[in-house]
């Protein structure tokens, strides 16, 4: 068993309990929903997860290859995403905190305490919550829920390029690099746009 893998379980192991871990990914991009995860693992299958990080840190290769495994690896988990127009019809934060929430009641088994990752709170009445800063770099639970939610999400962006091709989705994913601005200079924005995001406002025709 690897140190770090050691370390995360750890942390969750602390808490004595039944814990649900809840990440997000996208609050960046400037396409494509933001997405949210909610996991409670297995403690008799988290042997399976030796190699599971913050989802930051691992190679898309090994976050593919793991998500199937954190799955198999759950009592239960939930995937949420809320669409860039959602997004735009509110902000990000309301967005981030609706696909939290939605996630973690969109669990089919009870948790003692949900661990959210970050300094803030999703609405949830009801549920026992703690904010973890860095959450997704010490806990297990979070580690697992921020590999589902970006895999997720780049899975989408995946198919948005098919859908709307020469923005090169695929490749960043809809985050904001040269590619990208390039593409929205030469195509100007598509449906998956926020077009509440500064560096979108500038390509939407009047």
């Amino acid at each position: 068993m690897g140190k770090r893998f050691a370390g995360l379980s750890r942390f969750d192991d602390d808490y004595g309990c039944t814990l649900a871990g809840v990440d997000e990914a996208g609050r960046g991009p400037w396409a494509g929903p933001v997405v949210a995860a909610a996991v409670i693992l297995d403690r008799n299958k988290t042997a399976l997860l030796t190699r599971l990080d913050d989802s930051k840190k691992l190679s898309e290769k090994t976050r593919e290859e793991l998500y199937d495994i954190v799955i198999s690896a759950s009592v239960s988990y939930c995937i949420c995403g809320i669409s860039a127009a959602r997004i735009d019809s509110t902000d990000i934060l309301s967005a981030t905190m609706l696909a939290m929430s939605s996630a973690i009641t969109g669990l089919k088994a009870m948790a003692d305490k949900i661990i959210v990752d970050g300094n803030r709170l999703p609405p949830a009445p009801g549920f026992n919550m703690e904010a973890v800063v860095g959450g997704d770099a010490k806990s297990l639970s979070i580690a697992a829920a921020s590999v589902l939610a970006k895999v997720h999400r780049d899975r989408i962006m995946r198919k948005f390029d098919v859908i709307y091709p020469g923005y090169g989705f695929s490749l960043h994913k809809g985050y904001g690099t040269k590619i990208h601005d390039e593409a929205l200079g030469r195509l100007g924005i598509c449906p998956i746009h926020r077009k509440s995001y500064k560096p979108v406002k500038k390509y939407i025709k009047e």
